[in-house]
């Protein structure tokens, strides 16, 4: 499979407006939790993560704008890639009750306008949710080895803040609030990763693998939990990248907070790893921005990507993980240079 490098990075989220002031209030473990301008079953306004714009966009037209600018700032480091990239952009699932976009295409045509991007043929539509960066990389992956481009863009978009979501996430109890500790706090973000088929520097894709969970959360048949998906998508990723479970610097997780998703990474863990190794630190942005959909992994290789260039990375390398509702399951282990 044709190499995978990450070249530079794009962020518009709760706690900052690009990607190193987002990233290093990550760091600091700093969060953009404050009242939204939903009501709690309590009667109080909601707590969330929203994104601090000064324009009130709301829908399809604020996923837009923030997606434009993560991805505006990613080309603006490489000014050379602009006009000859496809973007292969991240969404929602497509039964997700609430989503922010109701029309991928026209999501993506909105993008190119306010960014000045020409279309491209090889761009792409993925509505996986959480996991769909991982889709994106495996599609990146293959337009590589086919030789047809230089630079893939990977955007991610989504917000669990419309009227629509929390309703409905209310009315399944997955909120967290004063009456239920087990749930999510709703956030929205968008993120953008540009990738290269050759470096230098950055983070190399080493290992890619993606997965199917029959035990999903709060699945009709009430499947107890035992981490198939999520192990086979970690030893799938490892035995491509060729090595074990205990030599990972470190780890970043889409953990949105319930107890489900930490069972879960924890299950993969325990299964693979064999024999002595150090501690291995467990990252995640939902500490600080709640639960941000599809926009996730693109943030989290983010995350990985500035924490290599400013050299306070947890390790080297670094698996980067995240599951979805209906039970996909992604994992990717990345290597900065040695």
């Amino acid at each position: 499979m044709s190499t995978l490098h990450i070249v530079s990075v794009g962020m518009v989220t709760a706690v900052g407006l690009d990607a190193p002031s987002s990233c290093a209030a990550m760091r600091a473990r700093l969060d953009g939790f404050r009242e939204t301008r939903f009501y709690a079953e309590d009667g109080q306004w909601m707590i969330g993560a929203p994104v601090p714009i000064p324009r009130n966009w709301v829908g399809q037209q604020r996923m837009a704008h923030l997606c434009a600018g993560a991805i505006c700032e990613a080309f603006a480091h490489r000014p050379d890639a602009r006009g000859y990239t496809p973007i292969i952009l991240c969404l929602a699932e497509e039964e997700r009750t609430g989503k922010p976009v109701g029309n991928g295409p026209a999501l993506l045509r909105a993008i190119g306008e306010i960014a000045e991007i020409e279309p491209h043929p090889h761009s792409r539509v993925i509505g996986h949710g959480r996991p769909s960066g991982h889709v994106a990389l495996d599609l990146a992956r293959k337009l590589f080895a086919s030789e047809r481009v230089s630079y893939v863009m990977i955007a991610g978009a989504d917000s669990y803040l419309t009227s629509a979501s929390i309703s409905y996430y209310i009315a399944a109890s997955r909120i967290l609030g004063p009456d239920q500790p087990n749930g999510f706090i709703p956030g929205e973000a968008a993120a953008a990763v540009l990738c290269s088929r050759q470096g230098p520097g950055g983070l190399r894709l080493h290992g890619l693998g993606l997965a199917r969970e029959p035990a999903y959360i709060y699945n009709p048949d009430r499947s107890a939990l035992r981490g198939t998906g999520m192990t086979s998508a970690y030893r799938a990723a490892l035995d491509e990248t060729g090595i074990a479970m205990n030599r990972l610097g470190y780890r970043i997780a889409d953990l949105i907070g319930e107890q489900y998703w930490f069972k879960q990474t924890e299950l993969a863990s325990l299964k693979l790893v064999r024999g002595a190794h150090g501690f291995q630190d467990l990252w995640s942005p939902g500490e600080s921005l709640g639960n941000i959909g599809a926009a996730v992994v693109p943030v989290m290789i983010g995350m990985a990507y500035m924490a290599a260039a400013k050299g306070y990375a947890a390790g080297n390398p670094v698996l980067i993980e995240a599951s979805g509702d209906t039970g996909a399951c992604g994992a990717a282990v990345f290597a900065g240079a040695a």
